[in-house]
């Protein structure tokens, strides 16, 4: 009797111990490096920042946070790659404004389901300034705007391609302004700004960070930021919001997540790590360095989340007006 006693208590602790594991597992998180994909190529601003966060997250947490560039086919290759790991927690991807919601209106077929993430939190966004020759008579959206009012058709403005935050944005001020100004696609600063000073095109919106020696050297003018609020990076360049257009906000982003099904203490972890991150002024100081600031409204999951949901309906809204055509 004694034995058949010792036999069921037995099994009642093995079964409690498989039970158990998960837990045990999952509060051992990490224990070997993890893996942050990058959609872009390395060099540009969204690995700086990823590199950025993943040395101090390293320290936070204590393992290696490896920075693994998969970019092609619009940010689609590396968000594939992180959909389809496994979901514990070792493979993470910096998504982006474009990742998460644009290519959702770009694209007829994606390789992945913008939706399968665990938003885990926010980053940062990268304000955008719209900048002008300096022949056209307007120092101010009002001046554009009454300019562009009276010169139908006659005003271009560049962007860093079809369908991006810098194109979705003098796109979202037609709208709002109802003002008929032509869209000419470049493929990033390097051609445009020429542009700009050149004459070819009068008006560009670009990161800050791309245009701020020409504006500092006065070969491009600085009508206006594309964020609800000023920005530290150009203080004494009023939003668009601020002249005339109250509610105009539209800036990229950048945030973390990982695969659904993601274990909840992970992501408290991980989450726990970041906001720790985000608090240090040290590493404000090197988001400024590629013309991004911490998000003015919040960076939580549920701030990420809201933002994202906002973000859809107004991106396919403008990419309609706009004309933009799937590919």
């Amino acid at each position: 009797m004694h034995r058949g006693i010792l036999r069921a208590f037995g099994a009642i602790v093995l079964g409690l111990c498989a039970h158990l594991q998960p837990v045990q597992a999952q509060g051992a998180w990490p224990d070997r490096p993890v893996h942050v994909v990058v959609p872009f190529p390395a060099g540009g601003a969204t690995d700086f920042i990823a590199r950025a966060l993943g040395e101090r997250m390293s320290r936070e947490l204590g393992q290696p946070f490896i920075i693994d560039n998969r970019p092609g086919a619009a940010s689609m290759i590396g968000s594939q790659v992180v959909a389809r790991a496994p979901a514990d927690g070792y493979t993470l991807l910096l998504a982006t404004s474009s990742s998460m919601v644009a290519n959702r209106f770009m694209y007829k077929t994606l390789d992945y389901d913008p939706d399968s993430f665990e938003p885990i939190s926010l980053l940062c966004i990268t304000p955008l300034v719209l900048v002008s020759n300096n022949d056209l008579p307007a120092k101010d959206i009002g001046q554009l705007i009454t300019y562009a009012k009276a010169h139908p058709d006659a005003l271009s403005y560049a962007s860093y391609g079809t369908g991006t935050q810098s194109h979705l944005a003098m796109a979202m001020l037609n709208n709002s302004a109802g003002t008929r100004m032509s869209h000419v696609p470049y493929k990033g600063a390097a051609e445009a700004l020429p542009a700009v000073m050149g004459g070819h095109v009068q008006l560009y919106v670009d990161t800050i960070i791309s245009s701020l020696p020409y504006i500092k050297s006065g070969k491009v003018r600085a009508l206006a930021v594309t964020t609800a609020h000023r920005t530290p990076l150009l203080p004494d360049v009023a939003p668009i919001a601020d002249q005339g257009y109250p509610g105009f906000d539209l800036a990229p982003w950048y945030g973390l997540v990982a695969p659904r099904g993601t274990p909840a203490p992970v992501l408290d972890k991980l989450r726990a790590a970041m906001a720790k991150v985000m608090a240090m002024p040290e590493f404000v100081a090197t988001l400024a360095q590629a013309g991004a600031e911490l998000p003015a409204d919040g960076a939580g999951p549920a701030a990420f989340t809201a933002r994202m949901k906002a973000d859809i309906p107004l991106t396919g809204r403008l990419m309609k007006a706009a004309g933009v055509a799937q590919n």
